[in-house]
């Protein structure tokens, strides 16, 4: 089998900044066939493109999923080691996408191989996605083409820093644009501020979601204004200005009430001002709810415990993953996010995983598989 830490440091070095997946697909590709796991490359445009695998054919499937896309590096001067050197220190992999995700997906690709190699007979389908950091069409399209249909469990190979997630937030983005009418700044009261328009549905959003409920597990509801633009020149009355903002839904504080009371905010933002606000949703995520006594915990946890000698602590995350997507299939599975790495670096300055970390999770992944079809 391929050197863990050599197949990492692989696909750190390939730039998967906000696309370009192809060539992380071929990589793991030329693993899985090397191994004689048969694959398929899905298509999703230009050099965006899906991998699945799959173990064994059979009814009961059990899904490992992670995504090969990054985010951006930002400013490279800025890290200790270039972001896709993979440079080594003390243990430590440096690099984007070290910790989010591509360990998570090199763990799942060696624990199917080794599987593989120890005559494990049960199905696995492994896959790996284009676009979760921005869109989650990836796993919007396999899920279209049905590959969530026989899915028995799903386990999400993003880092946890070793607590085992049952459950997340689900995500609305949005956007806000305000119309107004452009003049000299000389004589704004013949004009219309967009950016009044923004300052009225900002003064307002704070309060406009304390209706939604807590939920039992994932809490209150979150909301934030993330972006505002509007104005290209400081002696004109801008006519355009937009926001946009980022909504939590939870399992309570579900998608369709809480898009409601967006809207309802901005009803009343336009009450109350010149400017013409419109409502774009951009994307919605479902949330994520597993049963924490379920099979796929128990026995992923149970797992866990072999491998590392303790179980994990049961958590619940605020962020997303491809899962959402997953689970708008009609068929009904279980989730669990496990993997390697802290996600409290990931898209930072130095990402980093632990390469014990990583070493461990392709063993966790392989007696989780096993106990799950005991």
């Amino acid at each position: 089998m391929t050197d863990p830490v050599a197949l990492l440091q692989k696909l750190i070095r390939i730039d998967s900044a906000n696309g370009h997946e192809l060539a992380v697909a071929k990589v793991l590709q030329a693993e899985f066939e090397a191994a004689g796991i048969p694959t398929k490359l899905i298509p999703y445009k230009d050099d965006r493109v899906n991998l699945v695998a799959e173990l064994n054919q059979d009814d009961q499937v059990l899904g490992f999923t992670g995504h090969q896309d990054v985010v951006s590096p930002g400013n490279e001067s800025a890290w200790t080691y270039p972001p896709f050197s993979g440079k080594i220190v003390n243990n430590v992999m440096y690099g984007r996408g070290t910790d989010d995700m591509k360990s998570g997906l090199a763990a799942m690709t060696l624990a199917l191989i080794a599987l593989k190699q120890a005559g494990f007979k049960h199905h696995i389908r492994f896959m790996a996605t284009v676009g979760e950091e921005f869109g989650a069409m990836g796993a919007r399209q396999l899920t279209e083409q049905g590959y969530a249909d026989d899915l028995a469990g799903l386990i999400v190979g993003e880092p946890t820093d070793k607590l085992l997630q049952y459950a997340h937030g689900g995500t609305v983005n949005y956007e806000i644009d305000s119309e107004g009418v452009s003049v000299h700044s000389s004589r704004p009261e013949k004009g219309v501020n967009a950016i009044d328009g923004l300052v009225a549905f900002a003064e307002r959003e704070p309060t406009a979601f304390d209706q939604a409920p807590d939920d039992p597990d994932l809490g209150v509801f979150r909301h934030s204004i993330t972006v505002i633009n509007g104005g290209d020149q400081v002696n004109t009355i801008p006519a355009h200005a937009y926001l946009r903002g980022n909504l939590r839904p939870t399992p309570a504080a579900n998608i369709d009430l809480v898009v409601d009371l967006l809207k309802q905010l901005v009803e009343r933002a336009n009450q109350a001002t010149s400017a013409k606000l419109t409502l774009k949703v951009l994307h919605r995520f479902l949330p994520v709810h597993s049963d924490k006594n379920g099979h796929l915990v128990t026995t992923a946890n149970q797992a866990i415990a072999a491998v590392t000698g303790t179980p994990a602590k049961l958590a619940v995350a605020y962020g997303g993953t491809d899962a959402s997507e997953f689970i708008r299939s009609d068929n009904h599975f279980d989730v669990i996010v496990y993997g390697p790495g802290d996600n409290h670096f990931s898209h930072q300055i130095d990402e980093h995983v632990d390469l014990d970390s990583y070493t461990t999770a392709i063993k966790t992944y392989q007696e989780i598989a096993k106990r799950f079809f005991a």
